[in-house]
């Protein structure tokens, strides 16, 4: 791992969780505003908009917790390919989870969600979207990689994050910033994903992981790594990457926790 490795918060329960999570993403929000303006984020999808939300929706206790959402630029780690109000669509997921309950004093993120023309051709949907990243973080430079203020993350039951899945051939795809993939293991089988570079280059990246169901994932990640997609971030990003789970996600797991602050 680069120097140091990546932070392990386990609380007691969601509840617990959650507040910790909103005070993280204070802090990258406010790093991202002094850094250029702007707080630019990519979200995926699964059980992570109903836990953001928790954390993001609730009422401010302080004149230091606020969440700027005017501020935001929201973007996909990764999308399938079906309409943006399919059940299987992340951007409906975090819309009704989270967009859509935002009180509008407090302000809209900007959201770029997939263009929808290109759903039969998934080389092109990356493209595209590709191009709406370069549009945000290139601005007419040459820039090698994104590099997002922050990425809110899952893990799978089998290790996987966004829709990078282990043993995969993207998983060694090393120049493009949004990558297809025909034939995901989960259905619905065709999708787009931020690559693995792209994952591993963000300021910071938090992972939500939570229930009993996910401490034998977690144990492997953790104590193992065998390439897995979550495992491969960890080793990459480091102290950069954080995650928030709940004891009964990690049960078991040999790998030091660190108390919250």
């Amino acid at each position: 791992m680069p120097g140091k490795q990546p932070n392990l918060f386990a609380f007691n329960d969601v509840g617990a969780l959650t507040p910790a999570l909103r005070s993280y993403i204070i802090s990258c929000q406010n790093a991202g505003l002094t850094r250029h303006g702007v707080f630019k984020v990519a979200v995926s999808g699964g059980s992570l908009p109903k836990t953001l939300a928790q954390a993001l929706l609730a009422e401010p206790k302080s004149a230091d917790d606020v969440i700027k959402f005017d501020k935001w630029e929201i973007f996909f780690a990764d999308e399938r390919a079906v309409p943006l109000d399919h059940a299987d669509s992340n951007y409906a997921l975090v819309k009704a989870e989270l967009l859509d309950k935002i009180p509008a004093s407090w302000g809209r993120p900007l959201v770029h969600p997939i263009d929808t023309q290109f759903l039969d051709d998934t080389q092109e949907l990356a493209d595209q979207y590709e191009k709406t990243l370069v549009g945000s973080f290139a601005k007419g430079d040459s820039v090698k990689l994104p590099i997002f203020d922050l990425l809110l993350l899952g893990s799978g039951p089998d290790g996987h994050t966004c829709s990078l899945f282990p043993g995969h051939p993207l998983l060694r795809e090393t120049d493009a910033w949004v990558a297809p993939i025909e034939d995901s293991p989960k259905p619905p089988p065709k999708r787009i994903t931020l690559t693995l570079p792209v994952v591993t280059h963000a300021i910071r990246i938090a992972f939500v992981a939570t229930g009993a169901g996910k401490k034998e994932i977690m144990k492997e990640i953790f104590e193992v790594g065998n390439g897995l997609p979550c495992a491969l971030v960890n080793e990459a990003a480091g102290d950069r990457c954080s995650w928030f789970t709940d004891n009964a996600a990690v049960d078991g797991v040999q790998f030091p926790r660190r108390a919250f602050l």
